[in-house]
């Protein structure tokens, strides 16, 4: 005897019920805005950082290549990103309403909806310490993001300096862990007062 294929009555959760337009079964809004946008703005003081030393670069190299070609290729990279950035958060928050591809809105079931008291505390004083650590390190991380672009085109391993590299990292690590909570935060919150 053949069984039809019914149903479970357990989502890809582990709960048992439809989740479909409810509040409590979708985050709405989906993680990460808040993230996306100090990520991109901090991608963009990067590349308005380092515009020069690659132009000066770009141009040594290959004389032909006039500076302004190099300005706009690097403009035209930083609205090829914005729009890239921008269509990731749109699937993400339609993905949050049960639309896009399966794997997408199962991956927005999975995450919690609004953060716990214990999280949010641990969210909020990851901030705190992240943001404290990036704003230390900012100015020597930019310093060496320039540099080592003059020695990669220099091919200077010379000029490596290793505590730079360090401190570079510890500063990326410690921006997105700030960025990543600030968005758990921001969001959780918007998500708390939605479910209320």
């Amino acid at each position: 005897m053949v069984v039809p294929d019914v149903p479970s009555p357990m989502n890809s959760t582990g709960y048992a019920g439809s989740h479909v337009g409810s509040r409590e079964g979708r985050g709405l809004p989906a993680y990460g805005p808040v993230d996306a946008v100090l990520g991109y703005v901090l991608f963009y003081v990067l590349v308005d950082r380092a515009t020069p030393t690659v132009v000066d670069v770009t141009t040594g190299a290959l004389p032909s290549i006039s500076p302004s070609t190099v300005g706009l290729g690097l403009a035209l990279f930083l609205w090829f990103v914005l729009v890239v950035t921008a269509i990731d958060q749109v699937r993400r928050q339609l993905a949050a309403f049960g639309v896009g591809s399966d794997a997408d809105v199962r991956r927005a079931e999975r995450v919690r909806p609004t953060p716990t008291r214990t999280q949010a505390a641990l969210y909020l004083g990851l901030l705190v310490v992240g943001g404290v650590v990036a704003a230390l390190t900012f100015e020597p991380a930019l310093e060496t993001a320039v540099s080592l672009i003059e020695i990669v085109a220099a091919l200077d391993v010379g000029a490596f300096d290793l505590v730079a590299f360090v401190v570079i990292t510890i500063f990326f690590v410690s921006y997105k862990a700030a960025t990543w909570s600030a968005d758990r935060l921001l969001v959780g919150g918007v998500r708390a007062l939605l479910a209320a």
